[in-house]
């Protein structure tokens, strides 16, 4: 027993060992680029194969066959990608979208060039590079980690490298070649990548997809790490290697036995999905990205007919074979289901895949009758139950991405994506012995199953066509553009992700069903994880965010691998999307100085008793600055508007009565304020009130016991210096930040627990200092955003009069946010705010970027917001807009409001 117990620990040294070096590749080369190398597989592929072609097809030497591979053919791959790849994306700025998309690229390309060149034949005459001794290996990448770890702790390199990790741009201030540093980390990367391929290669079957596999799942080791920690990398996969070798011991019988033994084989995998699902997210908030920059494709309306003949053609001119066509509208239905999540919400999903062969499996299973529970079905009832049973799965990704963005939820719904291919669909229990699939009588021959997929496919589209000009859509593309924007226009985010992933799992099980009845047999290779990184990669290039990608993308794929050499679609995709950084990225809301029309050009005549209104209609210097309180020049009384044209948040028009429950102990023994949202609470406090906020981070108090009330009909004004905690009382207030202590009332109603969009739909609206437009979407849009979201119907009744107030109700309302100036995109960002029809208006220096004259057309409405009853909390470093717009000015300082 001690003899095996010893064995197996040696064996499980060698894998970790291999684990080790690419956890150690991944950190060095994050630390020093910030970008998650999902390529790394591919090349520690690549270079297995060129050291295998050096000593067995032209007979090399191994000692001089891995020197050029390791240090010329590996690092050479590191340099060449970090100056054709991704050097582009770190100028003017890292853009970690498109760095993740360019990575995926890379994988693509490198697997595709490896199966045109080598083919997709496995091997198994890989040459051993070091003898077959696990403790060599071991001391190897121990003395490679402790060399890094001297060289980034001790030499000035290191000192720079890690000034280019914390802040690349002033790391280049200060005299740091932060190029020649990403470069140097690059090469790193890839020769560690080709150490683990050439130590790996002869452990297991070289071929184009299971070795890059095999190493994208030991980024699990990286991720325990964070991203940081060498030696947490490097115990953690020897621990992991240890464990999955010593599991091989366990043998229960029965069930348990195949359980026991796909986890033995598969322990990286669990670990991966235990670091990208449970573990906090990598990079954490500072990694997020807000928006999947989808590049830009507009598609005329000539395509579509042209595109409607050419997948008609199969029907006219194929007899009655259309032959390999009839996995075009299959493959169209999975693609689509990215124009859904990724296209439309801006989330990163890289297990489609796994939804489309879950659809496939489910169906064969349920047409056969061995689907658990359920006796045997016909087909078509087979499929869309199948839907119906995967569509709940697409909360497997769609949870975590409720916490998680970018990077984190990359590696998240791959770990999914690779857990279900290595626990499901390489498993005996599930794909063992699987019939024929019989399609339903009438459609046995292909021409006749091509037409129903057509009209399938139509369906498809009519119907995220359909999603996407509607309510859900603009909400969607909202919380694409600019999450907390989204959420501050009272969108429900987390519920709207998951319906995102929902009906992308529903989608794909659709077409993967489909596939699976086109080929009429299961095959899981058709939906291994590699293939679901191709799928991605060629959505994402040809344009996510437009109908026409999924039909493209599948006829490119379908059609390159049948009229060529397998590997060649996904060579041509790698290369659109390792290339992507080349084209001109869209700026997300560039402004050029002076390029706005004035913020108020004339606007229409306004109803009588709009004080708003008639405030900006005041000639210049209207409010006396010298008396802030008194009400503004020329304003009316507040007053009821005439029907159908009330202003934005006019208390009589917003009068709905909305209530909650009280919450325990609260008073219910007070009216309700008939204002939208307004809460059933005690009369005792009116307005938004902060009592005893306590926020800390790490130890550091950033609030201690702040008491703050924004009451109606006045503006309130926060001010002072830089980090007295102005902005963290400001997302108390908002809901986007819960209090370590202290309670948040509304109208006397208890709030602190509720969420941001809650509290928006009680009519607590704000602005950011960051602008939080929606680029994607016009004005008219953004604004209309907000009025849906507070429940307005009609919505428009609740947009027009706020464009007509701005002065965005000209021409400028049909255009996309993306590109306007400063000026017009304040506007845009108040009149969303403003469409809700608030009560209490939380405005984070909404000054800030504007000129003169845009500053004193910002203090006039604010003082017509207030003579209209709104309250108004302004956080503003502008003295001259405190001392004119101002009732009150509320000072923090240390944490606490001073006196």
């Amino acid at each position: 027993m001690g003899s095996l117990t010893y064995d197996l620990t040696l064996a499980g040294l060698a894998v970790g060992s291999a684990a080790a070096l690419t956890g150690i590749g991944l950190v060095v080369t994050h630390r020093a680029t910030g970008v998650l190398n999902l390529a790394h597989g591919a090349v520690a592929m690549i270079c297995a194969y060129v050291l295998r072609q050096f000593v067995v097809a032209w007979g090399w030497p191994v000692p001089a066959a891995a020197a050029v591979t390791l240090l010329v053919v590996a690092p050479g791959m590191g340099l060449l990608l970090d100056r054709a790849v991704f050097r582009p994306l770190s100028t003017p700025a890292p853009d970690p979208a498109r760095t993740l998309v360019a990575s995926i690229g890379v994988f693509v390309l490198l697997v595709g060039a490896a199966a045109l060149l080598w083919g997709t034949g496995a091997r198994s005459d890989a040459p051993v590079l070091l003898p077959d001794d696990p403790w060599i290996q071991l001391a190897a990448v121990l003395l490679l980690g402790c060399a890094v770890g001297a060289v980034t702790r001790w030499t000035r390199f290191g000192r720079g490298l890690r000034a280019v990790v914390d802040n690349r741009e002033l790391a280049a201030l200060g005299g740091v070649d932060a190029d020649r540093t990403a470069a140097a980390g690059w090469a790193f990367g890839a020769f560690t990548a080709g150490l683990t391929g050439v130590l790996l290669a002869p452990l297991v079957r070289l071929d184009p997809y299971g070795l890059p596999l095999l190493v994208l799942e030991v980024i699990a080791v990286a991720v325990i790490a964070r991203m940081r920690s060498l030696p947490v990398a490097a115990g953690a996969a020897l621990a992991i290697g240890v464990a999955q070798a010593q599991m091989a011991r366990l043998h229960p019988g029965g069930d348990a036995e195949s359980v026991v033994q796909s986890l033995g084989a598969n322990l990286f995998v669990v670990a991966l999905l235990v670091a990208a699902l449970v573990l906090p997210g990598v990079g954490g908030a500072g990694g997020s990205v807000a928006r999947t920059a989808a590049p830009p494709v507009r598609i005329p309306w000539p395509a579509w007919p042209v595109a409607a003949v050419l997948f008609l053609l199969p029907l006219g001119f194929a007899g009655s074979d259309p032959g390999t066509a009839v996995q075009v509208p299959a493959l169209a239905v999975v693609l689509l289901s990215l124009v859904v999540v990724t296209g439309r919400g801006g989330q990163i999903s890289l297990g489609q895949a796994a939804f489309a062969g879950l659809g496939g499996l489910f169906t064969v299973l349920l047409a056969a009758g061995r689907f658990p529970g359920l006796p045997a079905l016909p087909v078509p009832a087979a499929l869309a139950v199948a839907v119906l049973c995967v569509t709940p799965l697409g909360l497997l990704t769609g949870w975590p991405a409720i916490r998680r963005h970018g990077l984190a939820l990359a590696l998240a719904t791959l770990a999914v994506g690779v857990g279900v291919s290595r626990f499901v669909f390489e498993q005996p229990y599930a794909t063992a012995g699987l019939p024929v699939v019989a399609r339903p009588p009438g459609l046995d021959g292909d021409r006749a199953y091509y037409a129903v997929e057509l009209a399938v496919l139509a369906g498809a589209l009519a119907a995220v066509a359909a999603l996407r000009r509607g309510r859900t859509g603009r909400a969607l593309a909202a919380m694409r553009d600019h999450e907390a924007g989204a959420q501050a226009a009272g969108v429900a985010v987390p519920a709207l992700k998951l319906l995102a992933f929902a009906a992308g799992a529903a989608l794909a099980a659709l077409g993967g069903g489909l596939l699976v009845l086109g080929v009429r047999a299961f095959d899981p290779a058709a939906f291994d994880p590699v293939r679901g990184l191709l799928w991605f990669a060629a959505v994402f290039v040809l344009g996510a965010d437009n109908l026409m990608a999924p039909l493209l993308a599948a006829a490119l794929l379908v059609g390159l691998d049948a009229g060529t050499e397998p590997g060649v679609a996904a060579v041509v995709v790698g290369l659109l999307a390792a290339l992507s950084g080349l084209r001109r990225r869209t700026a997300r809301t560039p402004a050029a100085a002076g390029t706005a029309p004035p913020w108020l050009p004339a606007p229409e005549p306004p109803a009588a008793g709009d004080a708003r209104t008639e405030a900006l209609r005041a000639p210049e210097g209207g409010a006396d600055p010298a008396a802030p309180a008194a009400p503004v020049r020329g304003a009316a009384p507040p007053g009821p508007p005439p029907p159908g044209d009330a202003p934005p948040t006019s208390r009589a028009a917003s009068a709905r009565g909305k209530t909650v429950p009280p919450g325990p102990g609260e008073r219910t023994d007070g009216p309700a304020h008939a204002r939208p949202g307004r809460l059933a609470g005690g009369a005792d406090e009116r307005g938004l009130v902060a009592r005893g906020v306590r926020v800390a981070y790490q130890g550091f108090v950033v609030l201690d016991g702040v008491d703050i009330a924004v009451p109606p009909g006045r503006v309130t004004a926060l001010v002072g210096d830089n980090g007295a905690g102005k902005s963290t009382l400001f997302h108390c207030l908002c809901g986007t930040l819960r209090p370590d202590a202290g309670r948040i009332r509304l109208d006397g109603a208890d709030i602190t627990r509720r969420s941001a969009h809650a509290r928006t739909r009680l009519g607590v609206a704000r602005t950011f200092q960051e602008l939080a437009v929606f680029p994607s979407l016009t004005v008219e849009e953004n604004v209309l955003i907000g009025a849906e979201q507070a429940g307005h119907r009609p919505a428009a009744s609740a947009v027009e009069p706020v464009l007509r107030l701005l002065g965005l109700d000209g021409p400028v309302r049909r255009r996309r946010a993306a590109g306007l100036s400063t000026g017009v995109l304040r506007r845009v960002e108040l009149g969303r705010a403003l469409a809700g029809r608030p009560h209490t208006l939380l405005l984070d220096e909404p000054a800030a970027g504007l000129d003169t004259a845009e500053t004193e057309a910002l203090a006039r409405v604010l003082r017509a917001l207030a003579a209209d009853g709104t309250a108004v909390l302004v956080v503003e470093h502008d003295p001259d807009l405190v001392a004119r717009v101002a009732d009150g000015v509320l000072v923090l300082e240390g944490g606490r409001i001073g006196r």
